[in-house]
């Protein structure tokens, strides 16, 4: 059974906010929430760097440890989700999160906070698949129909990736050795070095993906 991820390079990234854009298309985001949002690091200093981020659905998510309802459950896919029937806004798994993927609209007169939504990697909800009440509390469930997430598919520069970690980490692995990305010691980065690929033939490297 494939692991579902996303890949985020920051390489390629050049801040279009497509992805952003898609995402709250697709899944009709209610406003003020943002499931998918875009960062700088370094911002106005030389290696400055955008990096797009959602819930990366970790193999041993924070936030499920430490929700005390049990509303997340993982798929067979490796999709973390959330049920909202059984949330209760606490906010525990936004603190729990490094990704801050965790959002809460702001619900009711006195902008109190409702159910916690999240990116579902578009694999909607645990109600039936692709019903209506599915995309009204979850947006779009594109894995039932055989489709990734929309946001990796608009990204005109495979900045951001998704699908079989297996798959996405050959694809980084080629991205480095191309980059020529190899480490002299820990924090020196030697541009430099021989190349070798899987075969143990020297120099040689897949064209880039």
């Amino acid at each position: 059974m494939a692991r579902m991820k996303f890949y985020c390079d920051a390489e390629r990234c050049i801040e279009c906010n497509g992805c952003v854009t898609a995402c709250k298309n697709e899944n009709e985001v209610p406003w003020g929430v943002n499931r998918r949002r875009v960062v700088t690091i370094k911002d106005g200093v030389p290696g400055e760097r955008s990096l797009s981020v959602a819930c990366m659905h970790c193999s041993d998510a924070p936030c499920a440890a430490v929700c005390p309802v049990d509303c997340f459950y993982t798929t067979d896919d490796g999709v973390v989700l959330h049920d909202k029937d059984i949330c209760i806004g606490c906010g525990y798994c936004f603190y729990a999160c490094p990704f801050g993927a965790p959002q809460f609209p702001a619900d009711g007169a006195f902008a109190t906070r409702g159910k916690m939504d999240k990116c579902t990697f578009c694999a909607g909800g645990p109600e039936a698949d692709n019903s209506a009440e599915e995309f009204r509390k979850y947006g779009s469930n594109r894995l039932a129909e055989g489709k990734l997430p929309l946001c990796a598919e608009m990204c005109s520069t495979k900045a951001l990736l998704a699908g079989d970690a297996d798959v996405l980490s050959e694809i980084y692995r080629k991205r480095i050795v191309n980059r020529a990305g190899r480490v002299l010691q820990r924090g020196v980065p030697y541009q430099n070095a021989t190349l070798r690929s899987p075969s143990g033939l020297k120099g040689k490297a897949s064209s880039l993906e």
